[in-house]
């Protein structure tokens, strides 16, 4: 339509598109540039036309019905000016959009998005237990971040949270999380997800010492006892964690089919994409691994010994040994700085006493490297599996021979205060 009349209210609700055209343009004749399009379906959208770059430019005003005719004008007219001043409102209101849009996509892409983002890029390339371990601290050490944006998160405010896990967890959790998040960003940084990582740069929150606590007989008696307050699967898991030497997340996520027999498992075959070193590993279960085993409930569903909630594996590790204090506290047992990872030190240490081979001990724990280096150990592929039955035998044995002495310990000293 041509210019030839002024668009007002009521010439505007009489408009209408010509027969056989999708839509068609209107021009209001005493403001120009000032305009309406007009659909076949009825739809009425003010827009401003004017000239920039050698080129026509049309800004959308709004539709009638939501804006009347005279705002529609005031509006054209502010476009208009805009534009005789020398600027292009069409390619700023584009820039606009653009940036809000941005804007938009970096509130929406989550620091708990990125970290997803980034454990599932690197399948393959990571180890699966290292990604699981990465996307568990990162979720269990910075809670409050995942769903903040990932590019609000500032450089002072990632001190402040690594300065804060260090206080209650202790170094080794911040340097974790300092190291899974910063690997995060990276990967993130690279592909233009966000625009900086807030963990570059940052010094180590402090130098982690090796770990010597070595768990002695009366106090690995104490905790199996303390078991008892724990239900079936707890209770369960932290005594095949003692009795195995493995870590914690691989005994927990122990599955029924790594067993080698469900009616009565003699041997676990734990997969190499479980293992923190990526080799398959051989666990020979004693017999009181196994009649925990077997006295383990099968849960329809849930693929796992240890079995959780909604087919995962458990994960109340901080409550069980929580309930294992709070017991041994009621038995005025006092037991500083303990943890389930003891176990393994303990177990060694109490084989080489008992004269088994340092690299029998490292099998044991699936260390791939041990006393046996160098020439030898490339020439050497034995697994000892036999001299690795033979010590968890004698472990257990070991295990079970001091939960007896603290059980008539306790006797007597309930017998006491009886008497």
């Amino acid at each position: 339509m041509a210019r030839g009349f002024k668009l007002t209210q009521r010439s505007v609700e009489t408009i209408t598109c010509p027969p056989g055209k999708k839509d068609a343009l209107v021009f209001d004749s005493s403001l120009r540039g000032f305009g309406l399009r007009v659909t076949a379906t009825g739809g009425k959208t003010f827009l401003a036309q004017y000239t920039a770059a050698g080129g026509k430019r049309r800004v959308a005003l709004g539709t009638f019905g939501v804006l009347t005719v005279e705002q529609a004008r005031k509006a054209a007219q502010g476009v208009l000016g805009e534009a005789a001043g020398g600027t292009d409102p069409f390619a700023a209101r584009k820039a606009a959009a653009q940036a809000a849009r941005a804007a938009k996509a970096e509130a929406e892409y989550t620091f708990g998005a990125m970290v997803t983002a980034w454990s599932n890029a690197r399948e393959g390339d990571r180890r699966p237990s290292y990604l699981r371990e990465a996307v568990a601290c990162l979720d269990r050490n910075l809670p409050k971040w995942k769903d903040r944006a990932a590019g609000s998160i500032t450089l002072a405010e990632a001190v402040r949270a690594l300065d804060a896990i260090k206080a209650a967890k202790g170094t080794v959790a911040a340097n974790r999380t300092l190291a899974y998040g910063r690997a995060a960003y990276g990967w993130a940084l690279k592909r233009q997800h966000v625009t900086g990582n807030p963990l570059r740069g940052i010094e180590r929150p402090g130098k982690e010492a090796a770990r010597e606590r070595v768990l002695d007989a009366g106090e690995l008696g104490a905790i199996w006892r303390a078991c008892d307050e724990l239900g079936t699967t707890l209770a369960g898991f932290v005594r095949v964690l003692m009795l195995t030497l493995q870590r914690r997340s691989e005994v927990a996520s122990m599955q029924w089919t790594e067993l080698d027999n469900l009616a009565d498992p003699a041997v676990w075959t734990l997969p190499g994409d479980r293992a923190k070193n990526g080799r398959a590993h051989v666990i020979h279960l004693s017999d009181p691994v196994r009649e925990i085993v077997r006295a383990m409930p099968k849960v329809n569903g849930n693929p796992f010994v240890f079995a959780g909630r909604d087919g995962r594996p458990i994960a109340a590790f901080n409550y069980a040994k929580a309930e294992i204090e709070a017991a041994l506290d009621d038995a005025g047992i006092t037991m500083p700085d303990w943890r389930f990872h003891d176990f393994r030190r303990a177990g060694v240490t109490a084989l080489a006493t008992m004269g088994f081979a340092p690299h029998v001990c490292d099998r044991i724990l699936n260390h791939v490297t041990g006393a046996i280096t160098g020439v030898a150990a490339i020439y050497q592929r034995s697994e000892f599996l036999n001299e690795r039955k033979a010590a968890l035998d004698v472990w257990a044995t070991h295990v079970l021979a001091n939960v007896e002495r603290c059980t008539e310990a306790s006797n007597v000293v309930r017998l006491a205060r009886t008497a």
